[in-house]
């Protein structure tokens, strides 16, 4: 009985799809009696080992990734890591070459001794769908029973629906996945408005791994900021958003990017966009590049920011303090200036002076 424990243990790297899809992961995994390890929270060390075995221009959520893998080896004594190549979501709909030779580019950088478990999700090649794509991964530990993985992807919808009900319904990433974990739902009275809100475009390795993002979402929370992201939108509104700014998906993780801030950018109760996108991301570039024509011709305030390992926290800080600082100065002239004086014709009062020449 130990042995088969032992057996059935994955690690899961923090990092790439991890913070999009990790509630499913979580739940089929689990149904299927796995044990989940989970590597640690992004530290610069994990920034500096995997950075040490790519050359200078692989971008940063890649390097991370990477340290991720050798905290699990190294630091967890995991032995069978989760790697899936996510080539395609939907038919003709990509991710790009980092991500679709993830396995690949793990192997070839990383000489410890562990298994790759390693699954193809390919919408755009027949019979290389969700449950080929399950039944990929779970086949190195014994498992084929199709019914057995259907169900257990049944559990995995359910906790991942549950994720997806929160963060729509504006509950902070860090409860909706914890709770989500744990089989709760908890929704909150969202009466806390604030005076400035903004749209945080993304994916979810920059903006959710709290070292990469340094924190964005505290440090826009104390300037008092409401921020919104792709998780609070649904897939029908980010086509909407992409259809908006005159482009057809291709990238996979579009709706992250040109989707979401399709959709917020003509979107009044939003004051502001920010880009966060990794240095020497190809992608990103072309699309941020998009949003940016579009927010000038809508006039609406836009703020791009770039990290990689050696971005500084003080200018980081700097920039978005003198951004967010800018939207407040604009609402108050907005306010300002929509605030009408009206003008009347001045009459003075005389009927106590008639009555006093009245009395005498």
């Amino acid at each position: 009985m130990a042995k088969q424990k032992q057996d059935l243990t994955i690690g899961i790297p923090r990092g790439m799809s991890f913070y999009g899809n990790y509630p499913f992961w979580h739940g089929f995994f689990s149904a299927l009696g796995f044990k989940i390890v989970l590597s640690d929270p992004t530290t610069k060390q994990t920034m500096s080992e995997g950075s040490a075995l790519v050359v200078t221009e692989t971008c940063l959520p890649i390097k991370i990734y990477l340290g991720h893998i050798l905290n699990l080896i190294n630091k967890k004594g995991v032995k069978n890591i989760f790697v899936p190549s996510l080539q395609s979501i939907a038919p003709k709909i990509y991710n790009c070459s980092k991500i679709r030779g993830l396995p690949d580019l793990v192997r070839n950088v990383i000489k410890e001794d562990f298994n790759i478990i390693e699954a193809t999700l390919d919408k755009s090649i027949k019979k290389q769908g969700l449950y080929e794509f399950l039944a990929e991964a779970v086949a190195p530990f014994g498992i084929t029973d199709m019914e057995k993985i259907k169900l257990a992807s049944k559990q995995g919808w359910k906790v991942y629906n549950n994720f997806l009900v929160m963060m729509r319904a504006g509950i902070s990433y860090k409860k909706a996945l914890k709770n989500a974990l744990e089989g709760k739902v908890l929704i909150e009275s969202q009466v806390d408005s604030k005076p400035i809100s903004v749209a945080l475009i993304s994916h979810g390795y920059n903006i959710y791994d709290e070292r990469a993002c340094m924190k964005i979402f505290d440090k826009l929370e104390a300037m008092d900021v409401k921020v919104f992201t792709s998780l609070q939108l649904t897939d029908e509104q980010m086509d909407e958003g992409i259809s908006s700014l005159g482009q057809k998906r291709y990238w996979a993780n579009e709706y992250e990017m040109t989707g979401t801030a399709g959709h917020y950018l003509k979107d009044n109760k939003i004051d502001g966009i920010i880009t966060l996108n990794a240095f020497g991301c190809g992608p990103d570039s072309l699309m941020i590049e998009r949003i940016m024509r579009k927010a000038k011709e809508l006039n609406k305030p836009m703020l791009s920011l770039t990290i990689d390992e050696h971005t500084g926290e003080a200018g980081f800080i700097t920039r978005l303090e003198a951004f967010i600082d800018m939207l407040y100065r604009k609402k108050r002239s907005k306010i300002i200036k929509d605030i009408s004086i009206t003008e009347y014709e001045f009459k003075p009062q005389t009927n106590i002076c008639e009555s006093v020449l009245l009395d005498n």
